[in-house]
């Protein structure tokens, strides 16, 4: 499955300015581009919320070769509630340790040349005390399962990704679709994965052609398909095709067809100015203090 490749994970963020203060200050990633919209995605991209939204790519490069993060924001809900299903991103990075540190930014030492920050909303990321590397400095993404074999299963056999490393120790098993791209690591948490209103999507390519394979295959294994084959427009841009699936500890998995996808991501040279913009003009907070009210808690 050499053609798979993994594309972003989706988080959803409360607030945008310290989420880009975060992505772009600490962790010295780009905004890759920025979309707003008026209503909820058919996808649920922003969860199920059908009012207005928006969309920012961030990451180290473009996502043809490297692993970004999709952040949607959900206009009028200022927090999410964790779960025990996402249990970090890794990445490489001195400049990022630094930055934390020169930002005053919290960082808890947590191994040898090993770092622990949370973006925010609590989600933990893992700062990796070395050299950026010329390549993507994302390594791996862990997500907490209930029964590893059975998700080892799941991902290996149905969705055709290799294990790289197995630790019966840590109870990981660490598994991509390529040795160069980012990875997933699976965590035996020996018990039932709580999603909370914060869970997230990681999203994956794959030539169209296989798209119709894939719903083929989870129906005929009677998996979990949260959305069916169905095509996504976004205005003057590429129209791309998703399955959306979910594993047994019902973690979200979209496959998107590649070609069209390559199209819908190219780096937009004025999104890091879009997402300036539309955060000047988010009158939301200062609506809700006006009124003595609080954002939704979701």
């Amino acid at each position: 499955m050499a053609l798979r490749r993994a594309l972003h994970f989706v988080f959803k963020v409360g607030d945008r300015t310290k989420t880009a203060t975060f992505y772009r200050d600490v962790l010295g990633m780009k905004v890759l581009r920025h979309e707003e919209f008026e209503e909820g995605c058919k996808a649920t991209c922003n969860g199920p919320y059908d009012g207005k939204w928006s969309k920012t790519m961030v990451g180290f490069g473009p996502e043809d070769d490297h692993f970004v993060a999709e952040l949607t924001y959900n206009y009028g809900v200022g927090e999410y509630q964790l779960g025990n299903d996402f249990l970090g991103l890794t990445l490489q990075s001195s400049k990022a340790v630094g930055n934390a540190k020169r930002l005053g930014w919290p960082l808890t030492e947590v191994g040898d040349d090993l770092y622990l920050a949370q973006a925010p909303g609590g989600y933990p990321f893992y700062l990796v005390d070395k050299e950026q590397p010329s390549s993507d400095p994302v390594q791996k993404v862990c997500l907490g399962v209930s029964d590893l074999q059975r998700s080892t299963h799941y991902w290996t056999t149905l969705l055709g990704m290799k294990v790289l490393e197995r630790n019966e120790e840590k109870k990981t098993v660490l598994m991509g679709f390529s040795d160069a791209l980012c990875k997933l690591e699976l965590h035996n948490i020996g018990g039932t994965v709580d999603h909370g209103t914060a869970f997230g999507r990681v999203a994956f390519s794959c030539p169209r052609e296989q798209l119709p394979d894939i719903e083929a295959l989870m129906k005929k294994e009677n998996q979990k398909i949260l959305t069916p084959l169905v095509s996504l427009d976004t205005p003057g841009k590429a129209t791309v095709e998703v399955v959306i699936l979910a594993d047994p500890d019902g973690h979200e998995i979209c496959f998107v067809g590649d070609k069209a996808f390559r199209k819908l991501s190219i780096v937009d040279p004025k999104g890091n100015d879009l997402l300036d913009k539309a955060m000047a003009e988010d009158k939301s907070d200062e609506w809700f203090s006006k009124h003595n009210k609080q954002k939704a808690v979701a």
